[in-house]
């Protein structure tokens, strides 16, 4: 007697929906492997070329009195770059009492610089909200 086979002939009936729904993540898995390494790239791309050329750093701040705080601002970029920097004031209560923008157009590499900042009460700490090129 021979045994009967127990499998079903796979050209008869189709893939069946394990194999569909294997292949349909294996394709979405593709694909957002491919984005995921493109936006990797992106950033790369964007760290290294150099798109932001110009940045400071708040190297010390000193109350000069109730209405003033003065900063010493070092700030890196290329020799042809223009840009702004925009210094804040904290009072105490952590407030905002004073905020301005400097700018720098020197043709050198870095810059550092002695500023005044008015403020509109006494001022405790001073904080570099940013830098950008012009």
């Amino acid at each position: 007697m021979s045994a009967a086979s127990r499998t079903l002939p796979e050209s008869r009936y189709g893939a069946s929906s394990d194999e569909r729904a294997d292949r349909r993540l294996k394709v979405i898995g593709a694909v957002l492997g491919v984005l995921l390494l493109g936006i990797v790239g992106w950033f790369g791309y964007d760290y290294i070329s150099g798109k932001n050329a110009f940045s400071g750093e708040l190297i010390a701040s000193k109350v000069v009195s109730a209405d003033e705080v003065e900063v010493r601002l070092d700030i890196r970029k290329d020799a042809g770059t223009a840009g702004v920097c925009t210094v804040r004031a904290l009072a105490e209560s952590g407030a905002e009492v004073g905020r301005k923008d400097f700018a720098f157009e020197q043709r050198a590499e870095q810059v550092t610089k002695v500023f005044s900042l008015r403020t509109t009460e006494k001022a405790t700490a001073a904080e570099l909200v940013g830098c950008h090129q012009r």
